[in-house]
């Protein structure tokens, strides 16, 4: 999240109130794929870890939880208002190994060769240089410390998202983004992800897909949590008038019906977590 219009974004103490509301989601939905980041990144008891855009910090702590209290993670991100949410948090979870620090992840502001590693959950592909800042995150780990990141895997892999995108862009006659565009499925496609870790100059690097699954009591609550919601999804839904809106999530909450069971509402997506080693 590094323009200014990113920062506008997510800055904005709203957007860092809704994120924090959905912290046990989010929790639910990235916590196992979560722990493969770490593993892939060889984090461990008494590591210096960086997470990159660590937004309330659901990656930090997890992180903090595994280094112990002889390792430091240190939260960056460009949002003020989300990094106060991750230090309470961290505060109430007893973490004492927990630092956060206002940063722009294509310009880190960090020395180099400081951290054993670096890890940066569901950003990479909104950065207006996702290639500028996996160099960066090279820069500021060790020699044979790794870089590793999770990011959506191709629309069609997470219909939650394929069916909003679909209908919202149907209904306002929304072209896709352009190539390059910063946006949620930016290198979700095959060999995307690959490809910048290539222009970073990393060694060993492996991307591997891993299944999440989205729950939630039903498939009307599903719509109303995605209602809640802010960045990309909200901006697309606003450039629709009010009667077109409305079509859009009823056309929605009738696609979601598809995937609700005995359990609920269930429905499946795929992240890609990539992961590089520095020479």
């Amino acid at each position: 999240m590094a323009d200014t219009l990113t920062v506008e974004k997510w800055g904005r103490k709203e957007s860092a109130d809704w994120w924090s509301a959905g912290q046990a989601a989010r929790q639910q939905l990235y916590g196992a794929a979560t722990e493969v980041m770490l593993d892939v990144a060889g984090i461990q008891a008494g590591s210096r870890v960086l997470d990159v855009a660590a937004g309330t910090g659901e990656s930090t702590l997890i992180a903090a939880a595994r280094l112990g209290p002889k390792g430091h993670v240190l939260a960056a991100d460009v949002s003020a208002s989300m990094l106060n949410v991750a230090a309470e948090a961290a505060r109430k979870a007893g973490l004492t190994n927990v630092e956060t620090r206002v940063m722009n992840a294509e310009s880190l502001e960090i020395d180099t060769d400081l951290f054993d590693a670096v890890i940066c959950r569901i950003a990479l592909m909104l950065f207006p240089n996702p290639a500028k800042a996996l160099s960066e995150m090279r820069r500021v780990v060790k020699p044979g410390g790794k870089v590793a990141v999770m990011v959506y895997a191709a629309l069609e892999k997470n219909p939650f998202w394929e069916i909003f995108h679909k209908t919202v862009r149907r209904l306002g006659n929304i072209p896709p983004p352009a190539p390059d565009e910063p946006w949620m499925f930016a290198l979700g496609e095959p060999g995307a992800l690959e490809e910048v870790y290539s222009r970073g100059d990393f060694l060993n690097v492996s991307v591997r897909a891993v299944l999440i699954q989205r729950r939630s009591p039903s498939a009307v609550a599903a719509v109303g949590n995605m209602r809640k919601g802010a960045g990309d999804a909200w901006e697309i839904m606003n450039r629709l008038n009010e009667a077109d809106r409305e079509r859009a999530w009823a056309e929605i909450g009738e696609q979601f019906k598809r995937f609700e069971g005995p359990n609920g509402f269930e429905i499946p997506g795929e992240v890609l977590i990539g992961v590089g080693t520095k020479q």
